[in-house]
C-alpha cells in the first residue's frame, strides 16, 4: 500500500515539475547533483529578456527518487533594452509534512535579500500531506562578484523552517562569465568601449 501511494506522489510531482520547468517568467522590469559547473542561454525566453541558466546542484536527496527534484541553481536574465542583469538564487523543494511556505531570504552577513515566490502546490494529501515549493532570491551582481570562492543564501519559512544553500565558487565564476559572453555580443559597442578604457599590457 506504501509503495503504490509512493507511486501515485511520483507521478503527480512529476507532472507537478514538467507543468512549471522554466522556473517562472523572466522578471518584470519594475521589480545538483553535480558541483561542475557550466551555464546555458536561452535567447528565445523572452522578446524582453535573454535568460542564462547555471548547472543545477542538490540541496537534498531527490523527493521519492523523483529526478530533477530538491535542487537549485543561480538563473540570471538580461534586459535586451538597458543591459541591465538581475541574478537569481532558484530553489525548487519538495517535501513530506505541514506546508513550510517559504517566504524569505538574506546573505551570511544577514542581509536581507529580495524573495520571489514562484509556485507552491499540494502534491497529495492522501496519507499525510507532501508539497512542492519553488521560490528565488534576487543576488546583487556586485555581491556575487565580490565572492569568487562561494557564498551562502539562508531562507527561511512560515513555519520556522531555515534552508542554507551554498553556492560555489565555481558555480559563481561560471554564471558571471556567461552572463559577460552574452552581454559582450549583444552589446559589442558597450563591450569594446570597456575593454579600450582598460590600461595596457606593458
Amino acid at each position: 500500500m506504501r509503495h503504490v501511494w509512493g507511486s501515485a506522489v511520483a507521478l503527480a510531482l512529476s507532472s507537478a515539475l514538467a507543468a512549471c520547468a522554466s522556473g517562472g517568467p523572466a522578471p518584470a522590469h519594475s521589480d545538483a547533483t553535480t558541483r561542475d559547473a557550466s551555464a546555458s542561454s536561452l535567447d528565445d525566453q523572452s522578446p524582453r529578456f535573454i535568460g542564462v541558466i547555471g548547472t543545477r546542484a542538490q540541496h537534498a536527496p531527490p523527493f521519492l527518487g523523483v529526478p530533477e527534484t530538491n535542487f537549485y541553481c543561480l538563473r540570471s536574465f538580461l534586459d535586451r533594452k538597458t543591459g541591465e542583469t538581475e541574478h537569481r538564487l532558484y530553489v525548487s523543494d519538495s517535501y513530506h509534512g505541514a506546508e513550510r511556505h517559504w517566504n524569505s531570504a538574506h546573505d551570511a552577513m544577514g542581509h536581507a535579500l529580495r524573495f520571489i515566490e514562484i509556485g507552491r502546490n499540494e502534491i497529495t494529501c492522501e496519507e499525510g500531506c507532501s508539497y512542492l515549493e519553488e521560490f528565488a532570491a534576487t543576488i546583487p551582481e556586485n555581491e556575487l562578484r565580490a565572492n569568487p570562492q562561494g557564498m551562502a543564501v539562508i531562507f527561511s519559512s512560515a513555519s520556522r523552517d531555515q534552508k542554507q544553500i551554498l553556492l560555489s565558487g565555481a558555480q559563481i565564476s561560471a554564471q558571471l562569465a556567461a552572463v559577460d559572453t552574452k552581454h559582450n555580443r549583444v552589446w559589442p559597442a558597450a563591450a569594446a568601449a570597456t575593454a579600450r578604457s582598460l590600461p595596457a599590457h606593458q
